[in-house]
């Protein structure tokens, strides 16, 4: 089964991965108007999980369970993708990957409880990166550069700020985690009561969506003070009142259910499943506008957070 895909903004290319350890690049056809794969040599042998486009849209990677990731790139004189593996010090399934806005730095979340940082980027691109908080000296590929401990949870989202000088995760002991490359040192944490949340997607620099298990997007705000909550985003819907029913409706539900009110039978939440990704549709002054969630209930639901700020009260996004 294809596990995890992702379409290119501008070249017009998307990528696939699948259980069955492969990978393809589609390439669309103006002539033909159909979609032509292209192969990837990821040379794993474990399932592929996740897949992510890097912001140049020149490499992806890609997480399996075989403990590695995969940075692929196209090979010209052989017409296909290639890869290079990062494998130490990953001791687990890589569940979500994640690329800096440079370009040559990703983050990568995995089932040993661990959120790490390395370097990407590829001689065989001609790379040039240039130092930064996370990077302080020029460091070649695969080279870990920050690894954070997520108490006991697998990392199932990870996510750069659009800056790239925030990193927040989200993990399955119910937590949202935040760290900024200023502070490398300190990790802020939030335990919530909430199920675990299973991605992420920046809406701003200060401010974040998750949604996971709880079947609704929350909102988190962060600051170099740490991560906060928010708001639920999906607004409950107002019950109609009981005093509308008519005798014979409320004679009919007593009859099948035992009980006249629906009370706690029906969803308070518009997916009826866990959602499990969250992706940015339309953006405006460096903001997320509109962003989609798709789910375990087959749903795709568009969010736009001008509606969402205009129906809670005090909201800002």
């Amino acid at each position: 089964a294809v596990v995890s895909t992702q379409s290119t903004g501008t070249s017009n290319r998307i990528v696939t991965c699948a259980g069955d350890r492969n990978a393809y690049v589609w390439n669309f056809e103006q002539e033909s108007g159909t979609w032509i794969p292209c192969l990837v040599l990821l040379r794993i042998n474990r399932a592929a999980t996740t897949v992510r486009w890097s912001p140049a849209e020149d490499r992806f990677a890609v997480g399996s369970g075989a403990r590695l990731l995969s940075v692929c790139y196209f090979d010209p004189e052989n017409n296909w993708w290639v890869s290079k593996h990062i494998k130490k010090p990953i001791r687990s399934t890589i569940l979500s990957v994640d690329w800096h806005p440079s370009n040559h730095l990703i983050a990568v979340g995995s089932c040993d409880f661990k959120c790490r940082v390395f370097s990407a980027a590829l001689k065989e691109m001609s790379d040039k990166p240039q130092t930064s908080l996370w990077m302080p000296k020029l460091s070649k590929f695969g080279t870990l550069l920050a690894e954070f401990d997520s108490n006991n949870g697998w990392v199932h989202g990870v996510k750069f700020s659009p800056s790239g000088n925030l990193l927040a995760w989200v993990a399955h002991d119910s937590s949202v985690n935040l760290v900024n490359s200023n502070s490398l040192e300190k990790v802020h944490t939030v335990l919530t009561s909430n199920l675990p949340y299973m991605c992420l997607l920046w809406l701003s620099e200060g401010s974040f969506v998750t949604a996971g298990h709880n079947m609704s997007p929350d909102l988190y705000y962060a600051s170099e003070n740490g991560v906060t909550f928010g708001a639920k985003l999906d607004v409950k819907k107002e019950k109609a009142a009981s005093g509308n029913m008519s005798a014979m409706a409320r004679f009919q539900k007593l009859d099948v259910q035992g009980k006249a009110e629906t009370e706690g039978t029906t969803l308070e939440t518009t997916h009826a499943n866990c959602i499990t990704e969250i992706r940015a549709m339309e953006s405006a002054n460096n903001k997320v506008t509109k962003f989609s969630t798709s789910g375990k209930d087959g749903q795709v639901v568009i969010w736009d957070t001008e509606s969402i700020c205009s129906a809670i009260a005090g909201l800002k996004i």
